[in-house]
């Protein structure tokens, strides 16, 4: 079910959380053990949870949700203001959840200039604007669109699908992460387990791997942690919902 405008995303967790055990239920009855499910209906870090505990004998590392969309924005917003093309910054991540209180984060994001990499924060030079409007442009870029268009960005949205699933088959670059909604259990960033939360991950052989050892300040780890909290508060209603 999509979302529409002046919906919240509690209404959209009661309309799909049904719909989306159903469709764990059905993977786990006649889908491959090796399938790669990508969920994308918002709300849909808690949608793909659903999804992959209705499909226990499907590995948990099989299912993400889609988190390049907010990848691509944030790219976007740097390249123009570094006035460069978005294939020249990388390594911005999206931690936590898709939706406002998700976390574009470029303290690790580099730029290339004149064919050199260079931090994002030294190419700016507009530390107020990558803590401030660059982040809340991002997290509020499918609220503009619903608002301006009466319907949600459907081909950002298939663009981002393409990316993701075309990085899933071949890999990322050396030196290079991207965004992904995935499962929590055991990562080093001390966000809760038994959560699908948007980490940077390196894909090699079909197969993600968390980029550990990214070292995060404190402005970092208050954001990381509000948007868990908002994942941990979803995914106790979901489980609620399914139970009512």
């Amino acid at each position: 079910m999509p979302r529409r405008e002046g919906m919240e995303r509690k209404d959209l967790l009661k309309a799909n959380v049904a719909i989306f055990k159903s469709q764990g239920t059905a993977l786990d009855k006649y889908a491959k053990k090796t399938v790669k499910v990508l969920v994308v209906g918002n709300p849909a870090n808690t949608n793909c949870l659903i999804a992959a505990k209705s499909a226990p004998s499907i590995p948990k590392e099989n299912f993400s949700c889609l988190t390049r969309l907010d990848h691509n924005r944030a790219r976007s917003q740097v390249a123009i203001r570094c006035g460069i093309p978005a294939d020249n910054v990388k390594n911005v991540i999206i931690w936590g959840n898709h939706s406002s209180t998700q976390y574009p984060d470029v303290h690790h994001c580099k730029v290339n200039i004149k064919g050199k990499d260079e931090a994002a924060f030294d190419v700016v030079k507009d530390d107020a604007w990558l803590k401030g409007d660059f982040i809340s442009t991002v997290q509020q870029r499918g609220a503009a669109v619903i608002k301006a268009r009466k319907l949600s960005s459907a081909m950002s949205a298939a663009k981002a699908i393409c990316d993701h699933m075309r990085d899933i088959w071949t890999g990322t670059p050396d030196g290079e992460f991207i965004s992904m909604g995935v499962y929590s259990s055991g990562n080093s960033y001390g966000v809760p387990e038994d959560l699908i939360y948007s980490f940077p991950v390196t894909i090699k052989d079909k197969s993600w791997k968390i980029a550990d050892g990214l070292p995060i300040n404190e402005f970092s780890r208050a954001k990381m942690d509000a948007t868990a909290a908002e994942l941990v508060e979803e995914r106790d209603t979901a489980v609620a919902f399914l139970s009512a």
